[in-house]
């Protein structure tokens, strides 16, 4: 499932492409007719995203859209966009990837680090174009527009200059504002997400985490308290704190979760502006251009299970929480 850096980034992708322009809205496969046929002819007006939750607004102002498609991309879930492509900066990342970079790395070429290749701006910006959005993702050259819809389509938002289809998201649905607001609400706070001001948030993670007790690694991939984290972030970001994730919430004090948030926010601003989940500080040169390239080199715990802990050389541990792997090393995190 893509982590909360990806959905954000679908989001830019929308609002590079498609905010400003009036779309046809239809659904080729007819699970969404009705839906679709609420936001067909409208101007797209807002793009954003809260945790792994992409909010496309129709209608009304950027401030106050009339309606807001509301997407859950979930496991099976992905965008496919088509046509003339242009892309802002923090698209720019090799090979057209833009989701989730976990399963697989960026080719390097010769000579650039990988932090900054122009991956689709390496098709043509703006070019006829094809690209794949969700837990992985690719880039390439596209015919006619609009191409037919391929598969089963849920829903296709057509511009005079692009085309997104979506397939297989868990969540599909028209929400009015006041849904929204809940959505937030129930949701838990995002640094990345326009609803509330980074001070705001971080102190309601601190409260809705210090007053649980459930274990901390639990309440890191719970959305209500935390919104976009997952299995890589979890790991990741516990270890690199030095905190036991069975440890409770309510044991964790509230400068350990303040620096805990704190680094949440840098590592999604760098998933954000790159495309990868980069979780190893200090990275240069060809250190840097390995972990962009391999899941291998650019995490410190996660899918480590049984090597040696690359900070204390204790194994890393693997075991399952709530359903879902935890990794961690029993001999840094006390």
């Amino acid at each position: 499932m893509p982590e909360g850096h990806s959905v954000h980034r679908i989001a830019r992708q929308f609002g590079a492409n498609f905010v400003g322009r009036t779309a046809r809205v239809t659904s080729p496969q007819g699970r969404f007719e009705v839906g679709a046929a609420e936001l067909d002819g409208l101007e797209i007006t807002s793009s954003e995203a809260i945790g792994k939750h992409l909010l496309l607004g129709f209608g009304g102002t950027a401030a106050a859209p009339a309606h807001v498609l509301h997407v859950h991309l979930g496991i099976y879930g992905a965008w496919d966009f088509a046509g003339a492509i242009s892309v802002d900066p923090t698209i720019l990342a090799a090979v057209g990837r833009m989701g989730q970079t976990g399963m697989r790395g960026i080719p390097v070429r010769a000579g650039v680090d990988g932090e900054h290749e122009d991956s689709i701006a390496s098709i043509g910006a703006p070019r006829l174009a094809r690209l794949r959005a969700g837990e992985q993702e690719t880039a390439t050259e596209a015919g006619d527009f609009p191409p037919e819809p391929v598969g089963q389509v849920r829903v296709r938002i057509l511009t005079d200059t692009a085309v997104a289809d979506l397939r297989g998201p868990t969540v599909c649905e028209v929400l009015e504002p006041a849904e929204v607001a809940a959505l937030a609400e129930r949701l838990g706070p995002d640094p990345e997400a326009p609803t509330e001001s980074r001070r705001k948030a971080e102190d309601r993670f601190v409260a809705r985490a210090s007053r649980s007790n459930q274990p901390v690694g639990q309440l890191l991939m719970d959305q209500s308290v935390v919104a976009g984290i997952g299995n890589v972030y979890r790991a990741e970001l516990l270890f690199r704190a030095r905190i036991d994730p069975h440890r409770p919430g309510s044991a964790v004090t509230d400068d350990e979760l303040r620096a805990l948030w704190r680094d949440w926010v840098k590592l999604l601003r760098i998933g954000v502006e790159t495309g990868q989940m980069l979780t190893i500080d200090g990275l240069r040169g060809a250190r840097r251009a390995a972990a962009l390239a391999n899941r291998a080199d650019r995490h410190w715990v996660y899918k480590r299970e049984g090597l040696p802990c690359r900070r204390c050389g204790t194994s890393v541990a693997l075991e399952t929480m709530q359903g879902r792997k935890l990794y961690w090393c029993p001999g840094c995190q006390l």
